[in-house]
């Protein structure tokens, strides 16, 4: 099975917040609303400054993603 690039997960413990989870390296979760990250995959503080500029991009190509789906389902954002 190939997995999608981006995945919407639920988190019923706050449901203001929207996440998404990246499958590929650097395999991660980032709230759209605070922008927090949280990583899946062992990334060093030299690999997270290398991975910065390349991490804005998965960022915006996340928060893409999710507005895609809204859009498709007729929602707010």
């Amino acid at each position: 099975m190939e997995l999608p690039k981006f995945m919407i997960v639920d988190n019923p413990a706050n449901d203001e917040d929207v996440l998404v989870l990246h499958t590929g390296f650097p395999r991660f979760i980032v709230s759209l609303v605070s922008e927090d990250i949280e990583w899946f995959d062992d990334v060093s503080q030299e690999d997270e400054d290398e991975l910065a500029k390349e991490l804005e991009g998965l960022i915006i190509d996340a928060d893409n993603f999710y507005q895609a789906e809204i859009d498709k389902l007729g929602l707010d954002y």
